[in-house]
């Protein structure tokens, strides 16, 4: 595992944090690894769900797909009439 140092955190920033962590029931250490947690998980949720299409894309671009004939739709099959025996 690794560690960080944060350096010139601001006063009232580190009260804010024991508090939090002291209203949750755990050290500010494990206070700033869930709050970095969460919230890059969550960022990185949001990422891979919304540029799902766009990765697609850049995935087949360049292979001229974007010129290949769009085939004419087929008429529907009749729906089954479950009356008939």
């Amino acid at each position: 595992m690794s560690s960080i140092t944060i350096r010139n955190l601001d006063d009232q920033l580190k009260v804010s944090l024991r508090l939090r962590a002291a209203r949750h029931g755990l050290s500010m250490e494990q206070e700033v690894r869930n709050i970095l947690q969460s919230t890059l998980a969550a960022e990185s949720t949001a990422v891979d769900g919304l540029d799902f299409a766009l990765r697609i894309n850049q995935r087949f671009k360049g292979l001229g797909a974007e010129d290949l004939p769009v085939p004419a739709r087929q008429p529907a099959r009749p729906l089954p009439d479950f009356d008939k025996p």
